[in-house]
């Protein structure tokens, strides 16, 4: 079965010395690089956020980064400003093998609301697009890697698994933000899903 590997948000602001680090973000871009020549498409997804966004504490007077809100789509955890369009925080890892993607998709440049999933932002109505390139391409199997498991890689594997897709994260290339017990709860979360760890 033709299968895409989808590296999720290998971005400059979530490696180390961005602006939302994950630890040991840059570990995994090698192994991302070694992944790519194994799968029929490589799609990568880009975060891209307008500096006045609703997801950044910034834009909530006295909030405090990590803490959540209440926004009309459910609980949103507020984010240090990050991936702000154009800035360089928002450009790939400088060592990723972008030229050998597909296609980008970016996500969360609506100011109004958030979007951890590849497929779909936080009102999970509003669709990126992503499940239907994958359709008409029959890409019917989804490998997932990048950053950060507990969020966009975890939103975007189970979306991919209820909307039918065979559905894998390769762990090694991931790494997780781990807010709270995220980490722990995602897994869970995948597992119950249907999507397979590997």
């Amino acid at each position: 079965m033709p299968t895409a590997l989808i590296v999720i948000d290998a971005q400059v602001d979530f490696c180390p010395g961005g602006r939302l680090a994950v630890a040991g973000g840059d570990e995994i871009i090698a192994p991302i690089n070694d992944l790519m020549a194994d799968y029929d498409a490589v799609i990568l997804t880009q975060d891209w956020h307008p500096a006045d966004h609703s997801s950044f504490a910034d834009s909530h007077p006295g909030a405090e980064p990590f803490s959540t809100v209440q926004m009309d789509y459910g609980p949103q955890v507020l984010w240090p400003q990050h991936c702000v369009i154009g800035s360089p925080g928002a450009g790939f890892h400088p060592a990723l093998a972008v030229d050998v993607a597909d296609v980008v998709i970016r996500k969360g440049f609506r100011p109004e609301i958030d979007s951890y999933s590849a497929f779909f932002e936080n009102d999970h109505q509003t669709r990126t697009g992503l499940e239907g390139y994958l359709r008409e391409r029959g890409l019917m199997r989804v490998d997932f890697v990048g950053l950060a498991l507990d969020f966009c890689v975890a939103w975007s594997a189970i979306d991919a698994a209820r909307l039918g897709f065979t559905t894998r994260v390769i762990e090694d290339a991931t790494r997780a933000i781990d807010l709270n017990g995220s980490r722990a709860a995602a897994r869970e979360a995948m597992r119950a899903a249907g999507v397979t760890l590997t």
